[in-house]
């Protein structure tokens, strides 16, 4: 408690004036200046076509084609039309460990901020009280006799600033803003990631579950070939190698089938693992190539656009300004450094006078300190700023080049895609009319064994290779939605959606109703 007859609150406002007054000045170091985007007006060495190949009929061969400057949807993914995908996002949304910890990430990089605002940008008070006994020796007053004892009580409200002159404190705090900008946008990439995994696993799942089928398909009829051919060897009109060479057939495509089997069982395992769940919990629906949807209206957003769109590039220009500000403080710390510090309260002999009229004490005192030698220690530091500074641009310049390099590495591959898919589809039709006619000539004694077994081969690898150029399309597809920043900006709510947060926002949109 302060005495009312006591001029204490004029000190305090001073000290907050003085305070305002630095707050405004300038800062020393460089301004940060938002890098340039790349001046190109395409992604890829040549012409690109708009329109893609097309194989009717299949999953995968429908028509698609580029459009320019189209935006692109924030959950791009439901373009696949398939409620099973949906729902495997929203839930890897609310569960997945890595992108909760960006979040948590960026929580405490914001709450950093803050901290450094608090200490940085408002003088430091504190209130203290202390109660003593003491006991003296006359001999510290000068007389050769005696010593006293008491009580002694004080209370006191101490302030202390670090006035900003040259802004040092002000480049603190925007390389702390920047940093947690870095924590926003590496929390969209991780959320960019975690929807792709998603997308491109469940195509993956689709995929092996497609081949495992057609093997399986295959197998079936290399086995009722090699009973037909022992059958053939007992009656004498085929030879021995015949059989075998046929066994082999069935062995292999059975091994090849185990194989899809263990990769079908990893694929299911990573989905588990990205919706959060252990894999022997998870309750992971089967994807059929056959029920996903191709997006037919491709996004290409326009080239000066992409750093803007990407997370990773947006990380690493946040990254930049904050190295950008710690060149500021290291350049700040070289200058003078201005303290103010004051103290207000009340001192006496017993508690009961603590707050009379003659307890009253005050002090108001300022402080300047010019670094003069610490062993090069501060001229290092700057010098280790700056070069922080230039690897932080050597690596938002690496960035860049890599995100170009991936939209222009999916735009090729849908392109090529589409055109393999045609192809691959044209050779399992025509492997399996092959094998089919060559089957019923061999029937009939008109086309000899190795005829068979060359073609039942070529139609196994025709059809292994068609299904994969269908799970290859999709993938495609999703490569480049994510190659172009996924359209985090059009998402509505945060990036992590734990179920407690989207109950919430569900209950508030029934009450609304």
């Amino acid at each position: 408690m302060l005495h009312p007859k006591t001029h204490r609150p004029s000190h305090l406002h001073l000290i907050a004036l003085v305070c305002v007054g630095v707050i405004s000045g300038c800062a020393v170091g460089p301004d940060f200046k938002q890098p340039d985007a790349p001046k190109t007006s395409s992604y890829t060495e040549g012409p690109l076509t708009k329109k893609l190949a097309t194989a009717p009929g299949v999953p995968g061969g429908t028509d698609q084609e580029f459009v320019e400057g189209a935006d692109i949807e924030a959950q791009w993914w439901e373009l696949y039309k398939s409620p099973e995908l949906d729902t495997l996002i929203k839930k890897a949304l609310q569960q997945n460990p890595n992108l909760g910890a960006a979040d948590a990430a960026l929580r405490a990089a914001q709450e950093n901020v803050n901290a450094q605002i608090g200490g940085l940008y408002f003088p430091q008070i504190g209130v203290g009280a202390n109660a003593s006994r003491q006991l003296q020796p006359s001999a510290i007053y000068g007389l050769p006799y005696g010593s006293d004892t008491y009580n002694l009580y004080n209370t006191s409200v101490n302030v202390t600033y670090k006035l900003d002159v040259f802004g040092g404190a002000r480049r603190a705090v925007e390389g702390a803003r920047a940093q947690a900008e870095v924590a926003q946008f590496q929390l969209e990439g991780a959320y960019l990631s975690l929807t792709a995994n998603v997308v491109t696993g469940a195509v993956r799942e689709a995929a092996l579950r497609a081949q495992m089928q057609a093997t399986e398909e295959i197998l079936k009829a290399q086995t009722n070939l090699a009973e037909v051919t022992e059958k053939q060897l007992a009656i004498g009109t085929v030879s021995k190698v015949d059989v075998t060479s046929q066994r082999t057939l069935v062995s292999t495509s059975q091994v090849d089938l185990v194989n899809y089997e263990r990769n079908l069982a990893f694929a299911r395992n990573q989905l588990a693992v990205l919706v959060g769940e252990l894999p022997s919990n998870s309750d992971i629906a089967k994807f059929d190539l056959s029920k996903l949807h191709l997006p037919e209206k491709l996004p290409l957003s326009v080239p000066s656009n992409l750093v803007r769109q990407r997370p990773d590039v947006r990380a690493a220009e946040a990254q930049l300004k904050a190295q950008n500000a710690f060149v500021g403080v290291a350049t700040a710390n070289l200058l003078p450094q201005f303290n103010i510090t004051g103290s207000i309260g009340s001192a006496a002999l017993t508690s009961a006078a603590l707050f009379g009229p003659n307890s009253a004490l005050w002090a108001l005192g300022g402080g300047i300190l010019q670094p003069l030698f610490q062993g090069g220690q501060l001229l290092a530091q700057r010098r280790g700023a700056i070069a922080n500074y230039e690897q932080a641009a050597f690596q938002y310049q690496a960035t860049v080049l890599n995100a170009f390099q991936e939209v222009a590495n999916a735009l090729r591959a849908l392109e090529t895609g589409a055109q393999a898919l045609k192809a691959a589809s044209d050779a399992e039709r025509y492997a399996y009319e092959t094998l089919d006619l060559v089957q019923q000539q061999y029937k009939l004694g008109t086309a000899s064994y190795l005829a068979v077994l060359y073609y039942q081969n070529q139609y196994q690898q025709a059809k292994v290779k068609s299904v994969a150029a269908q799970a290859t399309r999709f993938s495609d597809t999703a490569a480049l939605f994510t190659a172009l920043g996924g359209g985090w900006w059009n998402r509505e709510g945060p990036a992590f959606q734990p179920k407690s947060i989207a109950n919430k926002e569900q209950n508030e949109t029934s009450g609304n109703n």
